[in-house]
């Protein structure tokens, strides 16, 4: 099954990010509502029809369609996003090969899924049940992702639960480009094929 990479850049857009607000949560202590909220949504949305879908529209992802433009281009300006990337990258290798863990999450979200739809997946209730499924479930997993920030910040329960929240998000994405026949290869083999596909979307 041959998808363009139009599609596959989408879903590295959408890893960076929910790691771009990562980030920035770790450092400042809050996420960008309108950046987090397509991400966050992502997680939801398991029966998308296309990558768009899953992400609300490319247009939603521009954040991170920059950051990948920068990263392909070499004028990324946080050598810690790449490090994340390629760390969730490999943790979700691992985590696709655990069939219990891979229940467990799918489980999980659907149990959720109805308060986000109440009340919308940026919600801290939602957030918080977010970031403990990851807590109990992915974060158990080789490698560890460990995020860097303000201990003031990071020592907050809300502020670990939305970024654990946004590390789950980061692995949908990396699923999802997995899926759509990504892989690291590319990252040497096809870089300039993969910022052309980024500029389409960005126009």
């Amino acid at each position: 099954m041959s998808h363009s990479y139009d599609d596959r850049v989408l879903a590295l857009a959408g890893l960076a990010q929910s790691l771009q607000q990562v980030r920035r949560i770790a450092e400042s202590g809050q996420s960008h509502t309108a950046a987090a909220q397509p991400v966050l949504d992502s997680v939801f949305r398991i029966d998308a029809d296309s990558p768009g879908q899953v992400y609300g529209g490319s247009r939603m992802l521009a954040p991170g369609l920059r950051a990948l433009a920068d990263y392909l281009t070499n004028r990324g300006e946080d050598p810690l996003l790449p490090r994340l990337a390629l760390a969730t990258l490999q943790l979700e290798r691992r985590f696709s090969g655990e069939p219990g863990t891979l229940a467990a999450v799918g489980n999980g979200i659907a149990a959720i899924a109805p308060r986000a739809e109440a009340h919308g997946s940026i919600h801290p209730d939602v957030l918080s049940a977010l970031g403990g499924l990851y807590a109990d479930t992915i974060s158990h997993l080789r490698p560890r992702i460990m995020v860097q920030g303000n201990p003031h910040y990071l020592g907050q329960a809300g502020v670990v639960s939305e970024i654990r929240a946004l590390l789950l998000a980061a692995v949908r994405s990396a699923m999802l480009w997995r899926q759509l026949g990504g892989s690291q290869w590319q990252f040497l083999l096809a870089r300039r094929a993969m910022a052309e596909a980024v500029q389409r979307h960005l126009g």
